[in-house]
């Protein structure tokens, strides 16, 4: 029988059968349209050099990221910590799976309007790439690609379906007005047909899903950016640093003076590491200065470089959290960088500048004083890793990472606060950020159990900091009663976290430990608790544990 009936659409074409494959259509054009735009946009960096955000993936997270008000910065980074990049990455995934789902959907059921939607998204996408620091209108290539490709395969995948389940209601509609019974069974050709378009889905899906990865690993840095730096090689410190054995101590748990490269902490706002070559890096001074001048890498390397001991701090960093970190940086003082180019007397800023665009205001006496500002280029004896700002990055003891430890840095404008303002200042947080004197027990963890020796007697240990006025006491207080004084590690730098011990001799059971440290100034830690926004988190940490 030749059917030549056309069933009336609103209602036919949309059973609802159909509809869990329109949704796998809808993620399946949403998963290639991200695949060729990725893939493209890494090819796109690579082939013309821009030094733009091409890529829609991380043109949307870096906009949601610069949207982020204090109480959602301070939320994302104390429930996920270091991995906060990697929970955002998965929950834009979730959204746009469902999106895309929902836009499947609606296409199959109004196709003017799903497309439409398609697009709209696309648009957004093409908005936040435009909106990145250095990018311009070619950098909008990529993401116009792949909109345009999944807007053509989500029609195209939508008509077959349509087309599928039109053909199914007229044979269900012409089987019932014959009476075979027909009515409440699917046509096993349109079936087989409607399970085509559901594997075309899951195969642009897996196709997707491909070119996001490829264009990952493309962009990913590798060991080529660093082979400009290792023929270079970093040059010998004309002054060196040297770790006492009694900086640290032999109590398990107890963190390590010097914090290794894998463990130390990593905050910012790049959701993938910039990929810089160090022969083609330079750094621009700019703004008040009598002369602007630029360094290349090679300009660096041939300057006489020291080594220090400095504790960098994130400002998210809670009380009591692991935010923290100290190092061996090795690099050149910022301070003879500016002499050289002649600070202006009306200049009190210097706005760096990260190659992703992100920027710092530091106050600049903490840049031209005696303490060891660097332009960083090794940590711990290595050179930079890319996540902790190869080829160059600012260490700047005593303040907080948001006003001064700026990654990747190309740029110093020599400037003033009422002129200028750092990424993070308009966005709530204060605009100086001294650190504030800080202490943490690492030993016992909340919550854990502390075997006694043969006296009866447990140690406690943990670290105490306030970066460029040093820790000249730390107290502790057991179960709320008398605070007593804690035993101090070695301090071969006031810029560098110092270590304590404690032991007690106590009775079995559950036990509180409160500790507070006072600085180099005389200035004992607060115990007003405070969260981390606007200037960074105060109170005393606080610890339950058991004995026995």
């Amino acid at each position: 029988m030749v059917l030549t009936r056309e069933p009336d659409t609103a209602s036919a074409a949309t059973p609802e059968r159909g509809t869990w494959v329109a949704a796998a259509v809808g993620v399946g054009a949403g998963a290639l349209t991200l695949g060729t735009a990725e893939l493209l946009a890494a090819a796109w960096v690579r082939l013309v050099g821009s030094a733009g955000v091409s890529s829609p993936l991380l043109a949307v997270g870096g906009a949601f990221v610069d949207l982020t008000p204090p109480w959602l910065k301070d939320f994302a980074v104390e429930t996920f910590g270091t991995a906060d990049k990697l929970a955002l990455g998965v929950g834009m995934a979730v959204v746009l799976i469902l999106l895309c789902a929902a836009i499947g959907v609606l296409t199959l059921r109004r196709r003017p309007w799903g497309t439409t939607a398609f697009t709209l998204v696309g648009v957004v996408g093409a908005v936040a790439v435009f909106s990145r620091p250095a990018t311009g209108v070619l950098d909008l290539v990529p993401t116009v690609v792949g909109v345009g490709l999944g807007a053509w395969l989500l029609g195209r995948l939508v008509d077959r379906l349509r087309a599928a389940d039109s053909v199914e209601a007229a044979w269900a509609q012409e089987a019932a007005s014959e009476g075979t019974g027909g009515s409440g069974e699917a046509n096993p050709v349109t079936g087989a047909t409607r399970r085509s378009v559901l594997v075309s889905a899951g195969g642009l899906t897996a196709l997707g899903a491909v070119g996001i990865l490829a264009g990952q690993a493309l962009a990913t840095v590798g060991r080529t950016v660093q082979r400009g730096a290792e023929a270079l090689g970093i040059p010998v410190p004309t002054r060196t640093v040297s770790v006492p054995e009694g900086a640290g101590s032999d109590v398990g748990g107890h963190s390590a003076y010097v914090t290794p490269n894998e463990d130390y902490y990593r905050i910012d706002t790049a959701l993938r590491v910039p990929r810089v070559d160090a022969v083609n890096w330079s750094l621009r001074v700019t703004g008040l200065v009598d002369e602007e001048i630029e360094i290349s890498y090679a300009d660096l390397m041939e300057e006489e470089h020291v080594e220090a001991l400095v504790t960098l701090t994130c400002v998210s960093n809670q009380v009591g959290g692991d935010l923290v970190g100290n190092a061996v940086w090795q690099g050149w003082p910022i301070r003879e960088l500016l002499a050289r180019a002649g600070v202006q007397p009306e200049a009190d800023m210097v706005l760096s500048r990260s190659t992703d665009g992100w920027t710092a205001g530091t106050p600049i006496e903490a840049l031209t004083d005696e303490r060891d500002a660097l332009l960083a280029v090794a940590m711990n004896g290595e050179p930079l890793p890319a996540e902790h700002g190869f080829p160059v990055r600012m260490v700047v003891p005593g303040l907080y990472g948001y006003v001064s430890a700026t990654k990747w840095v190309t740029e110093l404008k020599v400037t003033r606060f009422d002129a200028d303002e750092g990424y993070w200042t308009p966005r709530g947080w204060a605009e100086l950020g001294p650190i504030k004197t800080a202490s943490r027990i690492d030993v016992p963890r909340e919550g854990r159990g502390l075997a006694p020796d043969a006296d009866g007697a447990v140690v406690f240990a943990g670290v105490a900091w306030a970066q460029h006025r040093g820790i000249d006491r730390v107290e502790v207080q057991v179960d709320g009663g008398q605070w007593e004084e804690a035993s101090l590690m070695e301090e071969p730098s006031v810029d560098s976290w110092r270590l304590w011990t404690h032991r007690w001799v106590g009775e079995p059971g559950e036990h509180s430990l409160a500790v507070r440290a006072t600085d180099g100034t005389g200035e004992v830690q607060t115990d007003i608790s405070a969260p981390p926004a606007p200037d960074g988190a105060s109170g005393w940490h606080r610890v339950g544990f058991q004995i026995g």
